[in-house]
């Protein structure tokens, strides 16, 4: 492939942008932010546990994300809420824990809302209090052998987040004798003027309706017949979204599964179809993966989009509870997959939830080098020519072809022998991300995994790749297919080959970012 490369050319410079100018926060990024597998432009807790992603919500100029927190431990345990706020989705500054366990349990997942009609008389409509809904976790009712040991509580906060206090009479959704009952995610639902709760309940989703967010109603069920049942039904969420330049609006209802995914573990699947403020009709009952790789469950969507924005935005805890308490990182644990628009599409009746990294990656890139337009064939080297080093880095690719190659894709490699593949098999007609050769992986013996997913590019293929120092996610044709894997490589991939064989293909985009740390 080499010798039909003519030139590169160097794109663009950007300048880089932190979240602090305080000196002492910069010093303490360079001292925790230079760990091996630390992720640069994805979030991850300064130290310790994390886990779901919570209450999030936009307010003022602020993107909140919440998340389950083990402040004392790099593995799970009594669950608090960790804190980060971002002007721009990419950028975070951490903020002091806001939830923390207390006698009814442990801070389980929730969601947050803008009371802006002062509902609940916690706030005004000139001062609306910012609500979270979340999940008590008895653990003395667990032990105990009792089904009653989750309910549902609440607590607001009237200063942008910072501070908060706990509803005086929680809970204000008591158990039913049902063992998993969790994880609310609460809307506004326009049409019928009230709060709509969608809670997690064992095989199923309950709704639950509220005029005030402290008295609920139960309203109906969904899920018990519908979609995959590999494991317990956690952290769903549901919302409106117009089908992509069209005025039909559709509702979709997204579970996470602790088990069967397409490739194994944790994973999260979704419905589309529509909701009346009391029930859920689904279109079709075949099962929809949001995501085909091992990494990326319990994510949830931001709350309080402003309306001139109008994107649905999304992100998700990036691992899988088959080894996220063992994975080599050990001053904190987890990250988050890098936030993504969800678009739905749809084609010939069928509807589709596509998910795309957002626009304001574009706030990272520092340097973009371009393949020029042209026929060819074979491997080319990347790390060759370009004069930076392989990771952290964004690869856009546009390939089309007359007859599908046997295999089209990107390759990470290292002097130590090890590979990671991600790549589209016409002979397959599947995509796959090859970890198996990595030498990192005794931690786990289901971490060496080939994870693979069906698609069929007749004509060609559009990748978007995002690699940082532990992770890859791939989104095929505009996020139709999404993949995320962890990676945990002995030495660090300093090597990149665009790999191809079979019939030729024609290089119609061919772009590599080096992206900047956030931290």
């Amino acid at each position: 492939m080499g010798k039909y490369i003519i030139a590169i050319i160097i794109l663009s410079f950007l300048g880089c942008s932190c979240t602090s100018t305080r000196k002492e926060k910069l010093d303490n990024s360079e001292k925790i932010y230079k760990e091996p597998y630390r992720p640069q432009f994805h979030f991850t807790p300064e130290t310790h546990w994390m886990n779901d992603p919570n209450g999030m919500v936009y307010y003022e100029g602020e993107y909140h994300l919440f998340y389950q927190y083990h402040p004392e431990s790099s593995v799970w345990g009594p669950m608090h809420w960790g804190h980060a706020v971002s002007k721009d989705l990419v950028h975070w500054e951490h903020l002091p824990i806001a939830l923390y366990p207390d006698s009814l349990g442990y801070i389980f997942s929730g969601s947050a809302v803008m009371d802006y009609e002062n509902t609940s008389g916690f706030g005004s409509k000139d001062k609306p209090a910012m609500v979270a809904i979340y999940t008590y976790h008895n653990m003395e009712g667990e032990k105990a052998g009792r089904n009653d040991f989750q309910s549902q509580g609440i607590a607001y906060s009237l200063d942008k987040g910072r501070t908060w206090t706990k509803y005086e009479k929680n809970p204000v959704l008591k158990n039913p004798g049902i063992r998993d009952f969790r994880d609310p995610k609460v809307i506004w639902h326009k049409e019928s003027k009230k709060w709509i709760m969608t809670l997690a309940v064992q095989d199923h989703t309950s709704f639950y309706s509220s005029k005030n967010l402290i008295d609920w109603t139960f309203e109906s069920d969904f899920g018990k017949e519908f979609g995959s049942h590999g494991g317990v039904w956690e952290c769903p969420d549901l919302f409106p979204i117009n089908v992509e330049g069209t005025d039909e609006e559709k509702w979709i209802l997204i579970v996470s599964i602790g088990a069967g995914g397409p490739n194994g573990g944790s994973t999260t699947q979704y419905f589309v179809g529509d909701f009346n403020g009391k029930e859920f009709v689904s279109i079709g009952n075949d099962t929809k993966w949001l995501d085909y790789g091992r990494d990326n469950y319990a994510g949830v969507t931001w709350s309080n989009v402003p309306e001139e924005d109008g994107r649905v935005l999304f992100i998700g805890w990036m691992s899988n509870w088959q080894y996220a308490t063992v994975v080599p990182t050990y001053k904190w644990r987890s990250a988050n997959t890098f936030p993504r628009e969800l678009v739905l599409k749809k084609e010939d009746n069928n509807y589709h939830l596509n998910s795309v990294p957002v626009k304001e990656l574009e706030l990272i890139r520092e340097e973009c080098y371009i393949i020029p337009n042209q026929d060819i064939k074979g491997n080319f080297d990347v790390t060759n020519t370009i004069p930076f080093k392989a990771i952290p880095l964004e690869i856009d690719l546009e390939i089309a072809w007359d007859e599908q190659p046997q295999k089209f894709g990107v390759k990470l490699s290292n002097s130590a022998g090890e590979e990671l593949e991600a790549f589209y098999s016409g002979v397959n007609e599947s995509f796959t991300i090859d970890r198996t050769k990595l030498k990192n992986i005794s931690f786990s013996d289901v971490f060496a995994s080939i994870d693979k997913a069906k698609i069929s590019c007749k004509t060609g293929i559009k990748l978007q790749i995002l690699i940082d120092e532990s992770s890859i996610e791939v989104f095929v044709n505009d996020g139709e297919l999404v993949m995320t894997d962890q990676f945990f490589s002995a030495e660090k991939f300093d090597k990149i080959d665009v790999v191809s064989s079979g019939n030729n293909i024609s290089v119609k985009e061919a772009k590599f970012y080096k992206l900047k740390s956030v931290w």
